[in-house]
């Protein structure tokens, strides 16, 4: 990543990727607003990728999509210098070669992290392809 977090930090980015909304404000409110949009940028919201995006932050846009099964964000990720950030994304996106790669290196807290965004995108995935939830038009 283009910036370096304390251990601590990226502990609470993963709880707050998780789904603790009290770790993903601290974060908006103490200096790591990129960490807390990402999690919105997860659940698909427009301003928040815009924001990653626009505010200097296109690595973690990249993850996102990268996640999401983008293999152009994963190529962009490699080219400028992000391989732990894109073996994250295509770990993300269930690549378990990626995941033993992340192992591999030693890299255990950013293979979690990738654990969190996988279960996160798969669920969103399972409500998305769930025909219960679909309208009845």
């Amino acid at each position: 990543m283009a910036k370096r977090y304390p251990t601590k930090v990226l502990l609470a980015w993963g709880e707050a990727i998780s789904g603790n909304d009290n770790l993903r404000d601290w974060l908006l409110g103490h200096g790591y607003p990129e960490l807390g949009l990402f999690v919105h940028a997860l659940h698909n919201q427009p301003s928040a990728r815009d924001w990653l995006h626009n505010e200097g932050h296109p690595e973690l846009m990249a993850l996102c999509r990268g996640a999401e099964g983008d293999g152009r964000a994963v190529q962009w990720l490699r080219s400028h210098g992000h391989e732990v950030l894109a073996n994250m994304a295509l770990a993300a996106d269930n690549d378990d070669d990626a995941m033993k790669a992340l192992l591999k290196e030693d890299e255990r807290l950013w293979a979690t992290l990738a654990l969190k965004i996988r279960s996160v995108k798969n669920g969103i995935e399972e409500r998305h392809n769930d025909w219960h939830t679909f309208s009845r038009d």
